[in-house]
């Protein structure tokens, strides 16, 4: 079983049978939440910068963990950490205010990058 680290209420109400961890925050929040998972031993399994979609594009983010702990996946680790500094580099074009259609449009989006229709 994976670990699907998300701050997407589209993600979270649609993926049965799916292990998530839903946050409520920003896609910093997610990263910083998927780089903790890392270091306590769990794989990266989804680059967190998939899709064409930027962090400062968007206000929702998922990445997919490993459940079983092993040894520190420091490829996983290298890739969360560089896309942490990209979400923070970006961080200051995030537009705040999104209409209810636009937000569900980027729920979409996100889902669909990680599992395909809803």
């Amino acid at each position: 079983m994976q670990i699907v680290i998300t701050n997407n209420p589209l993600v979270r109400d649609k993926a049965p049978g799916q292990n998530i961890e839903f946050h409520d925050t920003d896609c910093l929040g997610v990263f910083r939440a998927a780089r903790d998972r890392i270091h306590l031993g769990h794989g990266l399994l989804t680059h967190p910068l998939s899709g064409s979609v930027k962090p400062g594009e968007t206000p929702y983010k998922t990445v997919i963990v490993t459940s079983e702990k092993g040894p520190l996946d420091e490829k996983g680790l290298s890739l969360i950490e560089e896309s942490i500094q990209t979400c923070v580099k970006l961080k200051a074009s995030i537009k705040k205010e999104w209409s209810d259609t636009i937000r569900e449009d980027f729920q979409l989006i996100d889902y669909s990058l990680i599992f395909d229709k809803p």
